[in-house]
């Protein structure tokens, strides 16, 4: 995968850790430069990360600087949204990504499909596309409900108007990644560097992609343009099991 992404020439790399962190990175990327960093002695298996195995290792092969943290940390459950006009259209939503995304992360943790092509097909234009829809699009179907009191959220936007609990949901997830866009201009800007090269979770890829899409100073270069694969058969939504009847 690395070979392929190398392809791009960044000449800079950015990774999900937020600003506070960049101390701890700089110290770490230096001895892992250095090659006085042990990954295995990371706590809780995080040298298998992505932070390591492929920004750490990307940046140290084209000498660059330690990695930018552009992260902003909240924590925000798919689950929170639970009942309301519309939740239909958004349970459909999610269980139709739930059922095509969680088989290839199980078929990758058992070796029944590469890391390379789950990587390859987590940047697939469809797949980008889905959980896009899911996440910024689907839920403001949702009016006149409530969130779940057992869904993890941290981030508190004030109160929440519950004839639009669809949109506030949206607006969780959007006001996370509108600080992680600000972060990114931040350390481009800093760095000065032409070639950025981005590391985030999935769900990010989609909206930073509009966000960027739209910003006459950038031009967005899908890691699918580099990342390709032949197993794009297990794209295809498996059909949801039937509810039984009560």
């Amino acid at each position: 995968m690395r070979e392929h992404l190398l392809k791009f020439r960044p000449d800079a790399i950015m990774i999900e850790a937020e600003p506070s962190e960049q101390g701890r990175i700089d110290s770490l990327y230096a001895l892992y430069r250095d090659g006085k960093l042990d990954l295995t002695t990371l706590p809780s298996g995080t040298g298998r990360s992505e932070r390591y195995q492929v920004a750490f290792a990307m940046a140290k092969q084209l000498q660059l600087p330690s990695p930018s943290c552009i992260d902003y940390y909240a924590s925000t459950s798919q689950s929170l949204l639970s009942t309301g006009d519309g939740i239909d259209y958004f349970n459909k939503g999610l269980k139709e990504m739930q059922i095509t995304s969680r088989p290839l992360q199980r078929m990758a943790q058992h070796d029944s499909l590469s890391i390379y092509d789950y990587i390859a097909l987590a940047n697939h234009p469809d797949l980008v596309a889905m959980s896009h829809r899911v996440v910024f699009n689907n839920p403001a179907m949702v009016t006149n409900g409530t969130f779940s009191a057992t869904g993890p959220n941290t981030n508190d936007l004030g109160k929440v108007d519950t004839a639009y609990i669809g949109a506030h949901y949206i607006t969780l997830f959007y006001n996370r990644n509108l600080k992680i866009y600000s972060n990114i201009l931040r350390a481009q800007h800093k760095t000065k560097a032409k070639r950025v090269m981005v590391i985030l979770g999935q769900t990010h890829v989609g909206v930073q992609q509009e966000l960027f899409a739209v910003n006459p100073n950038y031009h967005v270069v899908p890691a699918a343009t580099y990342l390709k694969t032949k197993a794009t058969k297990y794209l295809k939504p498996r059909k949801a099991a039937a509810t039984p009847a009560s």
